[in-house]
């Protein structure tokens, strides 16, 4: 409802009741009769709140008084840390594996001569972990 809304029902409220007391008996009776069919009408389609059926077996309830809710909880919380350090692990090994084959291959002398005096020699070490293959460096 908007304020205009909201004014003209307070004075359609204020004229009535100015004229209440002016109105016939059968009027008013009328309109008791009236008032009282909506409010039964308006009960009557009100939702009917029904008890909610328990369970016989309440996990929730079970878990707090048993101190099982903390284990419930710690198991899968242990669980993630320790699977974010076992990747943690992973990736740092596949890095120390990814740079021991480079050292390898620098002490091995795969490498060109011209690579160890060209300045893109960082670009080239890089494009060998990618697996590309070497290209002489132009001098």
């Amino acid at each position: 409802m908007n304020t205009d809304d909201i004014n003209l029902a307070y004075k359609i409220r204020h004229a009535l009741n100015e004229n209440l007391d002016a109105l016939p008996d059968s009027t008013s009776e009328r309109l008791a009769a009236a008032r009282a069919r909506a409010l039964a009408r308006k009960k009557a389609d009100a939702p009917v709140r029904k008890a909610q059926a328990r369970p016989l077996l309440n996990m929730h309830a079970l878990l707090s008084m048993s101190g099982l809710g903390r284990v419930a909880v710690a198991v899968p919380l242990l669980a993630a840390v320790f699977g974010l350090a076992g990747l943690y692990q992973y990736e740092q090994q596949q890095r120390i594996s990814e740079l021991a084959e480079l050292d390898a291959a620098v002490l091995s002398d795969e490498l060109p001569l011209t690579a160890y005096t060209d300045h893109g020699f960082n670009a080239y070490l890089a494009s060998q972990a990618q697996g590309k293959a070497p290209q002489p460096a132009a001098q």
